[in-house]
């Protein structure tokens, strides 16, 4: 028994340690969020030069939005009596959509006249903020990058992954909320 009690006191002295961390078995770095903003900043790179050069072969007078597309109006509408659509209201527009090379991707007549309650509803970025711009009875001309327009994913169904859009839509009417 006498030689059991320093047993039993080294264990309780080395047996009572404090935990000590691990340290981790692989090291991660942002290699992965480094290459997919090199990535993405040559990707928008190349639309822009896309977008770039379209805008000098028609030579319309294209707006820029504070949002990141261009825009010009087909039809624009001078009177001030006019509202433009904001948080709430219901926006009756129709709108095609085609790529940079003119190519329709979806036609008026496949989308159908669309009811949008502004800001209340799931519409792509571009779109939602070029209705915001424009007035009952205009017709414009949008450009979205593909950051504006379905992005990585598409529309899952004829608009691929990071597809810039060409969008012609006309707003029908606007109903106040």
């Amino acid at each position: 028994m006498n030689k059991l009690i320093p047993l039993i006191i080294l264990l309780l002295v080395f047996g009572c340690k404090t935990p000590e961390a691990r340290k981790p078995v692989s090291v991660q770095t942002g290699s992965f969020i480094d290459e997919s903003v090199e990535r993405n900043k040559k990707l928008n790179a190349k639309e822009q030069a896309s977008i770039e050069n379209l805008l000098k072969k028609q030579n319309k007078e294209y707006l820029t939005s504070e949002s990141g597309f261009w825009y010009y109006y087909n039809t624009k509408i001078e009177t001030d009596t006019l509202i433009s659509p904001s948080f709430g209201d219901v926006v009756n527009y129709n709108y095609n959509v085609k790529s940079l090379n003119g190519q329709l991707i979806y036609t008026k007549a496949d989308l159908k006249t669309q009811n949008y309650i502004m800001d209340k509803e799931e519409l792509f970025t571009g779109l939602r903020e070029g209705l915001k711009l424009m007035k009952t009875g205009e017709t414009v001309t949008f450009l979205f990058p593909s950051q504006k327009a379905y992005g990585y994913y598409g529309d899952e169904n004829r608009i691929g992954s990071n597809t810039p859009l060409i969008c012609e839509v006309t707003v029908n009417a606007i109903t106040p909320n």
